[in-house]
């Protein structure tokens, strides 16, 4: 997906960033901040049910107050439509 392309994409999700990673490839990111680790446990335990539903596995990161998603598509080394779905996905869990 190109550049073009994917900031048509991305003005359809809310306050997700692109980013490059080291081989140059595009992945989604965004940060959601919580009151406590118990409600961050609790947004990473419904993404992985989208997840698994969608087949397609975010990279989390998660701590006390906030939660980090990072979506790539690594069969094509970077940014297709479904990764764009299911950051809308994950977006109305919150």
């Amino acid at each position: 997906m190109n550049k073009k392309k994917i900031n048509i994409f991305l003005k359809k999700i809310k306050n997700w960033k692109v980013k490059k990673n080291e081989k140059k490839a595009y992945y989604l990111v965004k940060h959601y901040p919580f009151k406590n680790f118990l409600q961050s446990l609790s947004f990473v335990k419904k993404i992985s049910i989208i997840a698994e539903k969608e087949a397609h596995h975010p990279d989390i990161n998660f701590g006390w107050g906030y939660v980090v998603v990072i979506i790539y598509t690594h069969a094509i080394k970077g940014l297709s439509e479904s990764d764009f779905i299911l950051a809308s996905k994950i977006d109305r869990i919150n």
